[in-house]
């Protein structure tokens, strides 16, 4: 995945995870306004239970020290162990409120205001032993002594106003009601302590007539208040209570203690019995108000419990549902991610896998099937995917189509460039016969050196025009039946190079090629040699090396040039390790190519490194199955391209080159190096030297006025069986061994030139050929002297005589001709000889007779001069692959 990319599934993840969490924090937010409804009324419980009951335990313990406290003064010692008593009962009930206020579940319960108003009647508690030792001490008043405990009993009842915060507004506005009711409850208690301690004593003090009303009024409005707001089952209690004769009459002396207290007298008779009536009153009250603080406990809890319960359903089916989201989101998040991921794999397979090996096939020549090489892509169960997937499909079989109609064309342009090629081929091969035949009939050497320069362009050209036909992807014409050696084909490589003259070939091993291999290792390293020529100064040599190594041969091909980069040498050995596909855009490197296809076809490798001289080095590796050491069978391809005076062993190997449809050949481009001095033929034909000619190939020409013998046969047998225009010879026919120089010398007593004895047997003329044929076969005696006369000159024959006067003829022309030239020229002529340096390397020499063609006929300089004509005379009929027909040589 490519840098700052987003995948499809996070993409889908991302659109999927923002509803799921925000339906996840919606239900989240109302599972806990819910919750915290119950839970409140859970902890309002468990306050209840714990600070509720404790409390209020605490709070009747209270009231009753404040009676006996405000009325123990100075009273007899049985009030003081009243007092005492009630004291270690609220201390007993303040130890169980501490207890409950300080545990720990308590305070886990209690919210803010709770604990804030614990701890404040924990401290009001903490003044409950200054008031009881000011109460001892009798330094405190009744109406101080009921004040102090009436400030315990505020903190006790704000403690209650804080523990009523529960989120059921109905329990909230009954827990309110019961407040009220339990604060008029509080004000009878405060009532009962004043006036039983006025009924011990003188009467009411105005101070006291004052509280006593004020709480009196107090007292009404909240039971008014509380009655108001208490349900009807909560209210109808206190109603029952409120209606007994108690009540009444606690109404009837509270009211007369008012009355007759404003008129500053005595208290009224009727209070004689306040005391068991406030007692009466308020144990009914207590009994009313703890019944209905159960009640109401009841109901909060129910309550709490009823919300749970719908917390529990309701929390329950929204967290399925998150849970039901979350699962289908995911499950067709990837469901959708993997029918893309199928997509995406698809296409990759097509182009990594599918079309490639389309394409592959397509450059084998295979056929192929586009609706079994692009299979439908299968699309899912996503309409908008299949929708794709079936897009897809058509670009795969459009792509596919296009494949095979690229290779089509290919393929056109391959046959087109063939068929050129061909065509090309076959006017070459014409214009070579046509400049054979006037090479052989020329006599001006200014004019048989165009025709040799003419030659050498025409056999480029052929070259090139094998290129083209490898480029097509077909094999040249070209195959030998028989192996040929290595440096015959060296050297013949040499040959087809337009700067031959700047090549050195050293001595190669005895080693040989494979004759179906011969063609294209002769094109491989003519191009590499050419390359080596053409990007390295014009002043500087060309070394050409070979050995035999473990896994086959060796050649190097070392110029002297500007060489390449790394890069490039990594590049180029890469393109010839592995032949690419041929491009018409890339025509700067055709030679590369043609050598990397000709070296793929023969796994023959080819390496270019950088030269120790700055330039490049090639490297050719010839493997063992196309190169052997030994020459069984013959070599086909033999041929010397320096002199014709030159017949020991060839100095240079021209190739033999691409042929026409008809199957003629033409060898190597240029002239190479001079050989040795002719030497006399073997006794035994020579295996390499077998002329083979089809039988619709035209004839050698005879150069007329060579002819000049009336005596033997017209033709010469091995003539005759290249130009027969029958079916070709089983046994090809040998070449006649040319005739050992006689004993005998001239007339000079220098050794005696043979007409023609350096020409190919079918270049020789027939009858001369007839008359040396006898010689060879009747060796002429030697001259008996006469006993008479003594001794006389050897008798020559007619030919003997015609081959002198042709010597002293041409001698005298060439002289004509050296006369004419500065001698500089003469020099830099012989100099610029082809291939002449190759000659350096071989150890054959040419004496400057032969080189200058000293003695010779048009035909025979003719001879020397084109290195192409041995090649066609004495290399044995090779096959021509496109045509099935043997060529000419």
């Amino acid at each position: 995945m490519s840098s700052g990319k987003r995948s499809i599934r996070f993409k889908i993840f991302s659109l999927l995870l923002l509803p799921l969490l925000s339906l996840s924090a919606l239900w989240g937010f109302v599972l806990n306004l819910t919750v915290g409804d119950g839970l409140s009324l859970m902890r309002a419980n468990t306050i209840y239970q714990s600070l509720g009951l404790t409390s209020t335990d605490l709070g009747l313990q209270v009231q009753a020290e404040r009676s006996v406290s405000a009325t123990a003064s100075g009273s007899a010692p049985q009030q003081q162990d009243r007092m005492a008593a009630q004291r270690r009962a609220t201390d007993a009930s303040l130890a169980k409120f501490r207890a409950a206020a300080l545990s720990g579940d308590t305070r886990s319960a209690s919210n803010d205001a709770t604990r804030d108003a614990t701890t404040a009647l924990l401290n009001e508690l903490e003044q409950l032993p200054g008031i009881r030792a000011n109460v001892d001490s009798g330094q405190s008043t009744r109406l101080a002594t009921i004040q102090a405990y009436n400030q315990i009993m505020d903190g006790v009842f704000r403690l209650y106003d804080r523990m009523v915060s529960v989120p059921d507004l109905s329990i909230f506005e009954q827990a309110g009601a019961m407040q009220s009711m339990g604060q008029a409850r509080e004000i009878i208690a405060r009532e009962n302590a004043l006036v039983t301690a006025a009924i011990a004593r003188d009467g009411l003090s105005d101070a006291e007539y004052e509280a006593f009303a004020e709480w009196v009024a107090n007292r009404r409005f909240q039971y008014a208040k509380g009655m108001a707001m208490l349900e009807p089952d909560l209210r109808k209690p206190y109603e029952e209570v409120f209606a007994s004769p108690t009540f009444k009459r606690f109404i009837t002396m509270e009211q007369d203690i008012i009355d007759r207290a404003r008129a500053t007298g005595p208290l009224p008779p009727s209070v004689s019995r306040w005391q068991a009536i406030t007692d009466n009153l308020s144990a009914m009250l207590d009994q009313v108000g703890s019944k209905a603080s159960g009640a109401l406990a009841d109901r909060a809890l129910s309550v709490a419990t009823g919300i749970l319960l719908r917390i529990g359903i309701a929390g329950g089916l929204g967290l399925i549902a998150v849970v039901a989201s979350i699962v289908i989101s995911v499950r067709f998040g990837r469901r959708l991610i993997r029918e893309l991921a199928d997509l995406r794999n698809s296409a990759r397979e097509l182009a990594g896998v599918r079309l490639p090996r389309v394409v592959d096939r397509l450059r084998k020549g295979e056929e192929v099937d586009v609706e079994a090489e692009a299979p439908p892509i299968p699309g899912g169960d996503s309409a908008e995917v299949h929708d794709v997937a079936e897009a897809f499909g058509s670009v795969q079989r459009t792509a596919v189509r296009a494949a095979v109609e690229q290779a089509d064309l290919r393929r056109g342009v391959s046959q087109v460039f063939l068929n050129l090629a061909r065509r090309k081929q076959g006017l070459l091969h014409r214009q070579l016969r046509l400049l054979d035949t006037m090479q052989r009939r020329a006599s001006d050497p200014e004019a048989l050196e165009d025709l040799f320069q003419l030659d050498h362009l025409t056999t480029r050209m052929r070259r090139h025009a094998e290129s083209l036909i490898i480029l097509s992807g077909a094999a040249p014409g070209r195959a030998w039946r028989k192996p040929v050696p290595v440096m015959d084909v060296v050297r013949a490589a040499v040959a087809e190079v337009e700067g031959y003259t700047r090549v050195n070939v050293f001595p190669l091993p005895n080693a040989f090629v494979a004759g179906a291999a011969v063609a294209d290792i002769i094109h491989l390293i003519a191009e590499l040699i050419e390359n080596a020529t053409v990007f390295s100064p014009p002043r500087t040599r060309v070394q050409v090396r070979g050995d035999s190594v473990a896994n086959g041969f060796v050649v190097e091909i070392e110029d002297r040039g500007l060489g390449l980069s790394p890069e490039e040498y990594a590049s180029i050995n890469q393109r010839l390790a592995q032949p690419p596909e041929f491009d018409l855009a890339d025509s700067d490197r055709l030679g590369l190519f043609v050598v990397g296809q000709l070296a793929a076809r023969n796994n023959v490798s080819v390496v270019l490194r950088a030269s120790p001289y700055g330039g490049t080095t090639a490297i050719v590796l010839i493997p063992r199955q196309i190169v052997s050491d030994d020459a069984s069978p013959a070599p086909l391809l033999v041929a010397d391209t320096g002199p014709r005076h030159a017949r020991g062993p060839l100095p240079v190997l021209s190739a033999a080159e691409a042929t026409d449809t008809a199957g003629t050949a033409r060898t190597a481009d240029a002239p190479a190096a001079a050989g040795e001095v002719d030497k006399p033929a073997e006794e035994s034909p020579s295996p390499y030297f077998t002329p083979a000619r089809t039988g619709d190939s035209p004839s050698l020409t005879v150069v007329p006025g060579l002819v000049n013998s009336d005596d033997g046969p017209a033709t010469d047998p091995a003539i005759t069986a290249i130009t027969d225009t029958g079916p070709p010879s089983t046994v090809p026919p040998q070449r006649t061994p040319a005739p050992k120089p006689k004993a005998a010398g001239t007339h000079a007593g220098l050794p005696r030139r043979v007409r023609q004895a350096s020409m190919a047997p079918q270049l020789r003329d027939n009858k001369q050929q007839d008359s040396r044929t006898r010689e060879a076969a009747t060796p002429l005696a030697a001259p008996t002297p006469s006993a008479d006369t003594g001794p006389t000159a050897p008798e020559r024959s007619p030919d003997e005589t015609r081959a002198m006067f042709s010597a002293f003829q041409q001698g005298g022309r060439r002289g004509r001709l050296e006369s004419e030239q500065d001698p500089g020229e003469n020099s830099a002529a012989q100099h610029d000889r082809p291939n002449e340096h190759l000659s350096r390397h071989d150890g054959a020499q040419t004496p400057p007779e032969a080189a200058r063609g000293e003695g010779e006929e048009p035909s025979e300089r003719a001879d020397r001069r084109d290195p192409q004509r041995g090649l066609r005379d004495h290399s044995e009929g090779y096959v021509h692959q496109a045509t099935g027909e043997k060529g000419d040589e």
